[in-house]
């Protein structure tokens, strides 16, 4: 077991239910019923197609040839073709496109299934369709008819290319150039790093889109524009000629060692041709849709990994003898297992509160995402606001924490969690690129606080305290929550304190006021995961008191509750140690000297 149903049915039915969504005209064409059979169609996917080869590619990994080409699993041509048969790459895409137009909160529980089974094949067919989708956004009908139905159809793969040897992260930095050749066309010289999906045996060819400047572009992000760069590049007559994009090698990884990262060079023999999409000079706003989306995608895929590693873990405590409980002094009885001694039961139980609260938070951002394309005026203003400010959120918790919980799977296993006979140690490894992916933790955290609370005059962070100080008064008056609801709406004005002190430093010290974005971060993440975990134990509690448990046992319903008091109790109150840190006047982080730091 990688993953459970029962809660993914949980969330979309009635934490945040779909069924507000279905009533929308973009979605009507769709009910719950024809919503589950998707889900359950990707369970038996990843269950006969993804799962069984996850240890297998990780043994095997990928190999370079060193003449351009990478060797990867033969299944994975298979996974590829077999997820744009069922929908798991054009799913999302509108119907003039050849899309299906499925609500994101379904597409995504698709994937969150493939991305517990086995993560580093599901990252292949989420690239290509977030490419896609890029592609269809911005770009022209004749880029849109000569890339995109190959690309759904799994024969083409979707990358995204921005980062570059000398820049890193910067985006600011890079030096991949663009000459106007005319029309949409222009010769393309540079050089791209940790570019997934870059080469592999699964596809024909590959598209990369790819952030470049044009030659006398201003400096700065504002000069970067967006191109398609195929590694073949369609003729008037409908062949492929190669399009002098070459891969100079794969980077041998420490995690997700079935999946391809490719250093890739453009443009050597003098014969890259680019496709500008758009407009030029604001590739940057556009590939801000794709990452965006990106980092909903990896928060989500580490709480997927998570709760992987979580179930690996549950199983073998279930199973595994070993002491007795400290009550018991007979030395002749046997042993007990180890899932009955509390320091087990606290490790399993913080791994569920972070897989499962993140995999919450991700399909609230999920349902946002869907309402901001659904929605109009003032409404869909609101929404997209509040996906915003979410989003450097679900990525940063669900990495960060998703590699303690599943730190403490390994642990839970004890000596044999880091030998290669237990997935956990590769649960383990894998998670730990989740928080480099898409912009890192320090990043993310630049973002929240930089940016995100203070758009709009702050209106993103008050609508995202308001909705939590709902939940609050939707939970107050429930059987045993009441004080929990208090506890989070003192939290939630605690957020708000702490980002009055720091604010005071903006206007004058900008460095002093972003130096601990990081620890702000840490202090709304666990705010908001404590939100979602009231509203899912809000939830369990309506369904216990009015008795409609249908074939749902009621102990599903009870860990509901016991795991949000647990995470209030053991989680939750590091978010005010943050907050002493954040306003603790001896400031010691800016180190002017930083030769104190040797």
């Amino acid at each position: 077991m990688y993953t459970n149903l029962d809660h993914l049915k949980f969330l979309l039915r009635d934490v945040h239910p779909i069924s507000s969504l279905l009533k929308l005209p973009r979605f009507a064409h769709l009910d719950w019923e024809q919503c589950w059979m998707m889900v359950e169609s990707a369970k038996a996917l990843a269950d006969r197609h993804m799962a069984p080869y996850f240890k297998e590619m990780d043994t095997l990994g990928v190999t370079y040839d060193g003449k351009g080409g990478v060797k990867s699993h033969p299944q994975l041509k298979t996974i590829i073709r077999q997820a744009a048969e069922g929908g798991w790459i054009n799913g999302a895409a509108s119907f003039e496109v050849g899309g299906m137009q499925m609500p994101l909160m379904i597409f995504n529980s698709g994937h969150h299934i493939f991305q517990a089974a086995n993560n580093g094949c599901q990252g292949y067919f989420s690239l290509t369709s977030g490419a896609a989708a890029l592609i269809t956004s911005f770009g022209s009908k004749e880029q849109i008819e000569t890339f995109v139905p190959k690309m759904f159809d799994g024969l083409w793969q979707g990358t995204m290319a921005l980062t570059e040897p000398q820049a890193g992260s910067s985006l600011t930095d890079i030096t991949t150039s663009a000459k106007p050749l005319g029309g949409d066309r222009y010769k393309i010289k540079g050089q791209k790093i940790f570019i997934s999906g870059g080469q592999h045996e699964a596809c024909d060819n590959f598209v990369h889109l790819t952030l470049a400047r044009i030659e006398g572009a201003p400096p700065g992000t504002k000069g970067i524009s967006l191109f398609i760069i195929p590694k073949f590049r369609p003729e008037p007559d409908g062949s492929l000629k190669y399009n002098d994009v070459f891969c100079a090698g794969d980077f041998q990884k420490m995690g997700q060692r079935g999946y391809v990262t490719t250093h890739l060079v453009f443009g050597d023999n003098d014969d890259c041709v680019g496709y500008l999409v758009g407009e030029a000079h604001k590739g940057l706003p556009y590939m801000f849709q794709m990452m965006n989306e990106a980092r909903i995608g990896v928060g989500q895929t580490a709480a997927s990994v998570a709760m992987a590693a979580y179930y690996a873990s549950l199983e073998y405590a279930k199973e595994r003898s070993q002491g007795r409980l400290a009550s018991e002094k007979d030395p002749l009885k046997p042993p007990t297992l180890i899932i009955r001694h509390p320091d087990v039961q606290r490790m399993l139980l913080t791994q569920k509160a972070i897989a499962e609260g993140s995999i919450s938070l991700a399909m609230e951002c999920n349902r946002l995402y869907d309402l901001s394309h659904a929605t109009e005026g003032e409404e869909q203003r609101n929404h997209w606001l509040l996906l915003e400010i979410l989003t450097p959120i679900v990525k940063t918790y669900s990495s960060e924490q998703g590699s303690r919980a599943a730190a403490l799977a390994v642990q839970t296993l004890g000596g044999y969690g880091f030998t290669m006979d237990f997935p956990v140690q590769q649960h383990y490894r894998d998670l730990k690129i989740m928080s480099i992916y898409e912009g890192t933790t320090g990043i993310q955290s630049l973002d929240l606080l930089g940016r995100k609370v203070t758009m709009e005059k702050g209106k993103a962070l008050a609508l995202l305290l308001a909705e939590m100080k709902k939940t609050a008064d939707t939970a107050r008056p429930m059987n045993g929550l009441k004080s929990y609801a208090d506890q989070l709406s003192e939290e939630a004005d605690r957020v708000q304190s702490v980002l009055g002190h720091l604010l005071k430093y903006a206007p004058t010290d900008v460095d002093r006021y972003l130096s601990d974005a990081t620890v702000f971060m840490e202090q709304v993440s666990y705010v908001v995961i404590a939100w979602q975990w009231l509203k899912m134990a809000a939830c369990a509690q309506e369904i216990l008191s009015k008795g409609d448990l249908g074939t749902t046992p009621r102990a599903f319903y009870e860990g509901k509750i016991h795991t949000m008091k647990f995470f209030f109790r053991y989680e939750l109150p590091h978010a005010e140690a943050c907050a002493a840190t954040l306003t603790d006047p001896e400031y010691l982080t800016g180190l002017s000297n930083h030769d104190l730091l040797g």
